[in-house]
């Protein structure tokens, strides 16, 4: 089917962002307003299309539109495009949806800020470009957006440069997301050069009689674009830096969309993993990697949205692993993905009320007893908290319980290692996010002398009121009755293959709530007591080895600054020494050979007789020479 009303998804965040951005300050006294007017439509015209395909039959419930003819040279022709099924109908809400309430939540953080106009034009910015990633019907089409969600992030977290090391953190997180990219446009070539076509519909059509390798190339470059996006083992080292941002960007970008991309692109994909089953163990391994690596980190950072950070990366591993799993996986990864963006969101934003109230400080040490000066802020973080540890029935608890399932599933080894994994990072999950909560909510007084902790005013928590809604019962929603499976079937798992059931799922449960328990009773025994301020300096090498991101920062500098800054230097001492000293030596030697000549022009008429004499008479010479 087609559609003329999905080119209004992405133009109207964009023509908005454009017009705020092109008037300047004419707009500062209701830019803000537009911008989440704006948003607020895309996210009604979404929930349309949403409920418009759900009164459509399951072969009929993709829909299209052609905007225009984009390249066409020889048989290679490729259309700008959107496509609007099963799979991009689910960001889409997400996108717009949390984005709309984070746009209602920034009208009051960002109220002091004298450049909250062009903050609400990046948001826009961000949602047309992350539209656009969804939406498009070819990896070329998604290439555009994917790029455009690059610029907005750098934007966004850049947004207070006038600090050098938020200006650094966005190049950061810039320069490691340009390596993924990377790996999506080699990904690109590969499919033209095998395929023939960029478009999803096009290279499932002959992806069964591809060459393997090629199949196995093109999926490793899609997952090395996926850990740049999402923040991926070894790509994830910007992630935590990203947190120079302010805080609803953390919510927007690093918890409920930006991040998320890779997962999208790999669901997306899926007929290519499908299909190449050593990219399709990499995926598994990589979520498994990042899933612990990041719920480690969480355990040592007392900054409140750096401990959030590692748990996005943590969470966003976890989807990784279940797509890795194959159809049994796909429908799970993006459960949690959702549910994912109502908890996290809404913590995010529970970071920033904390933060509001307490002079902008992030150092969970310099807080404590929280909750009874910010009740709501603590009763909505609090639903984030159970959700995300996966405590029955919160949303966490149905869509990560099913990944560690098809986790266990997979049979032999494999389940065993990768189940495992799953396993022990929900119970870390657990330490952590109960470390953050005791720390923020719990516990003695530490503030400063300056600080008077209140609660935020009704624009930032009723945003948060609605996530901790979404917290609760998302996850029961789209489980029931198998919801996300058999809505995503057509797109993620044509075949309907059957799923072998290893390790029963109430014994699953029974595990998870076990391990989330240990995680829950060992935090709590940690941080019941009376918390100093300071953290204290005398600690075992591992916790500084932890502290340190498991010295993340330290190895990129080792394998790939100090060789490339190595490689400049000699590349710069090369350039001047040799290539600039060869044309200043040609440049000397001429200027001297010219020097030398300009003293023979004497003016002088006897000196230039004398000369022709003595040439008339070597020549002379030499005839006599000759003939003689």
């Amino acid at each position: 089917m087609t559609s003329s009303n999905l080119v209004y998804l992405v133009a109207l965040p964009l023509l908005s962002s454009g017009l705020l951005l092109l008037l300047g300050r004419r707009a500062d006294k209701w830019g803000h307003l537009l911008a989440t007017l704006v948003s607020a439509s895309t996210f009604v015209l979404g929930l349309s299309e949403f409920l418009a395909m759900r009164g459509r039959s399951e072969t009929e419930r993709a829909v299209t539109q052609k905007l225009f003819t984009w390249i066409s040279v020889g048989n290679f022709n490729v259309d700008a495009s959107l496509l609007l099924d099963q799979l991009s109908i689910s960001f889409v809400l997400l996108i717009t949806g949390v984005g709309t309430l984070i746009h209602i939540y920034s009208i009051a953080y960002m109220s002091h800020d004298e450049n909250r106009r062009r903050f609400f034009a990046y948001l826009n910015l961000f949602i047309a470009a992350m539209l656009l990633l969804v939406l498009g019907d070819s990896f070329l089409n998604l290439y555009v957006g994917w790029e455009g969600v690059g610029l907005a992030s750098y934007l966004l977290i850049g947004f207070w440069n006038q600090k050098p090391e938020y200006a650094t953190a966005a190049k950061k997180a810039f320069v490691m997301n340009r390596v993924g990219d990377f790996g999506l446009s080699i990904a690109i070539m590969i499919a033209f050069a095998t395929f023939g076509s960029v478009s999803f519909a096009g290279i499932e059509e002959k992806v069964s009689g591809a060459n393997e390798t090629a199949l196995t190339a093109m999926g490793l470059m899609l997952l090395l674009a996926a850990t740049g996006k999402s923040a991926q083992f070894p790509l994830q080292a910007w992630l935590g830096d990203a947190m120079a941002g302010p805080t609803p960007v953390s919510a927007l970008i690093h918890a409920a969309t930006m991040v998320t991309a890779g997962v999208y692109l790999i669901t997306r994909s899926n007929f290519i993993f499908d299909n190449a089953p050593n990219a399709q163990l990499a995926v598994v391994c990589i979520g498994a990697i990042t899933l612990l690596f990041g719920a480690l980190v969480g355990t040592a950072k007392d900054d409140i949205k750096k401990a959030l950070a590692a748990s996005t990366m943590s969470q966003i591993g976890y989807m990784i692993l279940a797509t890795g799993f194959g159809p049994a996986g796909y429908a799970f990864a993006i459960m949690h993905l959702l549910t994912h963006g109502f908890f996290k969101a809404g913590m995010f934003l529970g970071a920033g009320s904390v933060m509001h109230g307490m002079n902008d400080e992030v150092n969970m040490r310099r807080y404590g007893a929280l909750a009874k000066y910010m009740p709501i802020t603590a009763v909505t973080f609090g639903l984030g908290y159970l959700a995300i540890i996966g405590v029955p029935p919160f949303a966490g608890f149905y869509s990560k319980d099913k990944i560690i399932e098809v986790a266990f599933n997979a049979g032999g080894v494999k389940g065993i290692i990768f189940g495992g994994a799953a396993l022990l990072g929900a119970a870390i999950t657990a330490f952590y996010m109960s470390r953050v909560m005791l720390m923020t909510f719990a516990g003695n007084k530490r503030w400063a002398g300056d600080a008077h902790p209140h609660e935020s005013p009704i624009l930032m928590w009723a945003p948060m009121a609605v996530l901790a809604v979404g917290s609760v019962t998302s996850g029961f929603l789209l489980n029931k009755g198998s919801a996300m499976v058999n809505w995503l079937a057509p797109v993620v798992d044509k075949h309907h293959h059957e799923h072998s059931e290893v390790i029963p799922a109430a014994t699953v449960s029974l595990m998870a709530i076990a391990a989330v328990v240990i995680g829950v009773v060992s935090a709590v025994m940690k941080y019941r007591g009376e918390l100093a301020p300071v953290a204290p300096a005398n600690v075992s090498i591992w916790t500084r080895f932890v502290r340190r991101d498991l010295l993340q920062d330290d190895a990129n500098e080792f394998l790939f600054m100090r060789p490339g800054q190595a490689l400049t230097s000699t590349l710069v001492a090369v350039d001047e020494k040799v290539i600039d000293g060869a044309v200043r030596g040609v440049g000397s030697s001429v200027l001297g050979s010219a020097t030398g000549l300009r003293k023979i022009q004497t003016g002088y008429v006897r000196n230039y007789a004398l000369l022709i004499l003595v040439g008339a008479l070597i020549i002379l010479g030499s005839i006599w020479v000759v003939t003689h």
